[in-house]
């Protein structure tokens, strides 16, 4: 009898946002991971988008994200300024394209004024409380992330420390932490 094997995967990440004091922070861990095997310790899932005005993370597969960056980019190029009407009219896309529908990955995005989670089920959520974590060890980060909202951290900070307990738990994230970050105060 012969065993039939699943190809491997590729692994998630961890992806953390915190909104807190006039800052909005995204941050991410630098692993990539195939099957049970490291490939990467160092990329880079957290950038700025739209000249600077948007950041943006994401979890899952890279190659799924970077499409997805780019319809992105494509969507704030036609709404300047509009970060949850892009953001919606890429979620209809998403759901509804048949190319796009296949991908796996999910996005944290932010301007100086919205922060959202956006899911190939069509979902633009505005996180509670100005934090949110999504991949593999996005639970650990959010929870992490909650606790130290209510400290006098700043929101790099809260970030940091957030991904740093994910990384000690999560066997899909490192401690190669990328950040970005934009001022939200007037």
């Amino acid at each position: 009898m012969s065993e039939t094997r699943e190809p491997a995967t590729w692994h998630g990440t961890t992806i953390m946002m915190v909104r807190k004091d006039g800052k909005v922070v995204i941050a991410g861990d630098g692993q990539v991971s195939l099957g049970q095997t490291v490939i990467k310790h160092s990329a880079r899932k957290v950038r700025p988008l739209a000249k600077g005005e948007v950041i943006a993370g994401f979890a899952g597969a890279t190659a799924d994200a970077f499409t997805l960056f780019e319809r992105l980019e494509a969507k704030l190029e036609q709404y300047p300024g509009q970060l949850m009407r892009a953001c919606v009219e890429l979620a209809k896309d998403w759901r509804t394209d048949r190319y796009l529908r296949r991908l796996e990955a999910m996005m944290l995005v932010a301007d100086k004024n919205v922060s959202l989670v956006l899911t190939g089920t069509g979902d633009v959520l505005e996180p509670e409380g100005g934090v949110m974590g999504i991949g593999s060890g996005g639970n650990y980060a959010l929870a992490a992330g909650r606790a130290l909202a209510d400290t006098d951290f700043d929101a790099e900070t809260i970030a940091r420390k957030a991904m740093a307990v994910a990384a000690e738990i999560c066997v899909y994230t490192n401690e190669s932490i990328t950040v970005e970050t934009l001022d939200t105060a007037e």
